[in-house]
């Protein structure tokens, strides 16, 4: 008999939201469908305005966080529709929600994400799991990144060590040792998508910049990339996690001012292709017994920022997870419902050695839809 969950994610890009269900009945988690549902644009704007400090920022915040969880709502039950599926068949909702701050070092550290699972448990008739980071970061973690315990579950081989780069606005990898080692290393590498679509959008108006094409017609700028190359976060230990508090226009900027001559903004973004490829790379190459990398996240479409990668790491196979049953754009939707149901069946959604927590931990808070 089907146990099916819904996964929601929507992520430092700010697009929208993307949904999958999936189907936990058998050995393997089964994904049913997925599907990606854009934000309204004047949400779109009200998200990135909440993601700097802004005037009135508690209200803003408040009405967000009730729009955010309509728009899942609806994305839910279209989901739904298409598979026909009636809500009633399905046990549970994990939703990541819409991140708006992450500060994950420093006294008081917090990573805050809306969506509010109360409004979506009530608009959808089903039970939702959200708010999975601050138990992590209760216990002394930085709440992300989420993925690994996912990414073990699903991808881990018993004969090869693999690592799985997911690349969405920011990007992370999961170290799987081959075998049964619970020895699993996984951290933010810094930017992957978020400067891309944000130089794109502010050049060309488009909201991504499709297969890398405007990037691919220039080589970069070597000493932008060096300049960019030299943000502290890149030489920190993990565990790390980042966002777009750090990576952003406003440094991008600030960098591309302290070059002696203008760039042609075709430039500016082939460079930061090739600092989102570098400082993945770098990362990868670290470990030294890793036979294969399998990429996943928005990251994966861009087939320029792909073969800048798979150049730097033609020393490993180098697949996406499309090649393991798992559509790459879906993986981060999918992990979610997988941590609805380790909530309800208390399987650990952390792994201390990747978040920095003092112990893993079952994750999520519980909202009822079936009143």
């Amino acid at each position: 008999m089907p146990q099916l969950y819904l996964g929601l994610m929507s992520g430092t890009s700010i697009d929208g939201v993307d949904a999958a269900l999936v189907d936990f009945s058998g050995p393997h988690p089964r994904l049913l469908d997925s599907q990606t549902f854009a934000f309204p644009p004047s949400l779109t704007s009200q998200l990135h305005q909440l993601c700097a400090p802004s005037g009135n920022e508690i209200e803003q915040m408040g009405r967000a966080d009730r729009e955010v969880a309509k728009v899942f709502a609806e994305a839910s039950l279209q989901l739904l529709k298409n598979n026909y599926v009636r809500p009633d068949q399905i046990k549970a909702i994990g939703s990541h929600g819409q991140t708006i701050r992450h500060i994950p070092s420093g006294q008081h550290s917090f990573s805050l994400q809306i969506g509010d699972p109360n409004t979506l448990a009530a608009l959808t008739g089903i039970d939702v799991v959200a708010d999975f980071r601050r138990k992590d970061i209760a216990l002394g973690g930085q709440g992300a990144p989420l993925v690994p315990a996912f990414h073990k579950a699903v991808f881990s081989s018993p004969t090869l060590s693999r690592i799985v780069v997911n690349i969405g606005g920011i990007a992370n990898l999961t170290y799987l040792p081959k075998g049964t080692s619970d020895d699993i290393i996984g951290y933010d590498t810094g930017p992957g998508n978020t400067l891309l679509d944000a130089w794109c959008k502010l050049h060309t108006g488009q909201d991504y910049d499709e297969k890398g094409q405007w990037a691919a017609q220039r080589s970069g700028d070597p000493e932008l990339l060096q300049l960019l190359s030299k943000h502290p976060y890149f030489s920190q230990l993990a565990p790390k996690s980042t966002g777009r508090e750090e990576f952003n226009l406003t440094w991008l900027q600030q960098n591309i001012d302290k070059l002696p001559r203008q760039l042609d903004p075709q430039v500016v973004q082939a460079t930061l292709v090739m600092l989102t490829a570098s400082t993945i790379a770098t990362q990868v190459l670290q470990f030294r017994d890793v036979e294969q990398v399998y990429i996943c996240g928005g990251g994966a479409r861009n087939e320029f920022l792909v073969e800048e990668l798979e150049s730097e790491l033609h020393e490993c196979d180098f697949f996406t997870t499309d090649d393991l049953g798992v559509e790459a754009d879906a993986v981060e939707a999918m992990a979610f419902a997988w941590l609805a149901y380790a909530h309800f069946n208390n399987i650990q959604g952390s792994i201390a050695s990747v978040t920095g927590a003092t112990k893993g931990a079952v994750l999520g808070t519980y909202c009822p839809g079936k009143i």
